[in-house]
């Protein structure tokens, strides 16, 4: 009895031990990798953006200005006067989409910096300020239209009531999705263009969307009782929010990793570096780095 006894416990140690391997290695997170404090030079980073190539682009808003940290390492900027851009996303074709709420504004920007407007005002009526944009592979065009307000705007109230999720079609049509949001923020599709999450940060959930044929949205599903800010997606469909750090779900919408960040606030995530596999985080005055096992979905 004794021997059997301690044969049990035995198995129950290794048993455990093995689990908290498994557990261990399940993580997303590249093995001994550390988080990299990139740089702090910055009033509020935003809008990370990664490129065909690896390099990101994101914004330093209240400085008005869009940075580039490219895929050797270097820290460049890239555009000044820059529509007090937030939300940031390339579509398939290398095009830059900045969510430009300066004026309330939609930009594509090209290599060279030139700006062409897309969208500044639904039913007649200038948007809230677009927040986050996500392009699907088909060239749909999906933003988030909340109302922060700024002090660089002369307005003091909007003229949109709701707060909501558009689709800008290819032809160029807006279309209102969603308006049943307390503030719509981060948004992220998955790359086969079947799925759209959306986070409401002041009502602390995140939702996800059948993507149909035209664009349009179906099955609103609530994925997580927690919101967001920016969000991305790994190749693996998990899905990575961000405030109080950086934390991930998988596709069924489990907890599976919390990423603590020395800052204020994480405003923003994405994915760099030349094997995209580099967790790109903006945070308050800073942008960090971190190595990681899974890379960006495209």
């Amino acid at each position: 009895m004794i021997v059997r006894n301690f044969m049990l416990c035995l198995f129950t140690v290794i048993c455990f031990t093995a689990g908290a391997q498994l557990q261990k290695n399940s993580s997303v997170i590249a093995d001994g990798a550390e988080l990299l404090e990139i740089s702090n030079q910055f009033s509020f980073t935003e809008g990370p953006a990664i490129d065909q190539d690896g390099n990101v682009y994101f914004t330093d808003q209240p400085n008005n200005k869009i940075w580039l940290y490219d895929n050797q390492g270097n820290l460049s900027l890239f555009m000044d006067n820059a529509g007090r851009a937030n939300g940031m996303f390339f579509d398939a074709k290398g095009n830059l989409y900045a969510c430009a709420d300066e004026k309330n504004e939609l930009w594509i920007i090209d290599s060279k910096t030139k700006v062409k407007t897309l969208v500044n005002a639904f039913e007649n009526n200038p948007l809230n300020g677009p927040n986050d944009v996500w392009v699907s592979k088909s060239g749909f065009i999906y933003f988030t239209d909340p109302y922060y307000q700024r002090d660089y705007w002369t307005r003091t109230n909007p003229e949109i009531k709701h707060e909501g999720l558009y689709l800008l079609t290819k032809k160029g049509k807006l279309q209102l999705l969603d308006k049943e949001f307390k503030r719509p923020n981060g948004l992220v599709g998955t790359p086969d263009g079947k799925f759209l999450y959306v986070a409401d940060i002041n009502d602390h959930k995140t939702y996800r969307y059948a993507i149909l044929a035209d664009g349009t949205l179906s099955d609103k599903t609530l994925f997580v009782n927690q919101g967001s800010d920016g969000m991305t997606i790994d190749h693996q469909g998990n899905i990575y929010l961000t405030g109080n750090g950086v934390t991930v779900y998988n596709p069924k919408g489990e907890k599976i990793e919390h990423i603590e960040v020395p800052a204020k606030w994480t405003a923003n995530v994405s994915f760099c570096g030349k094997d995209r596999d580099q967790l790109f985080i903006t945070a308050s005055e800073k942008i960090f780095t971190l190595k990681m096992k899974v890379k960006d979905a495209r």
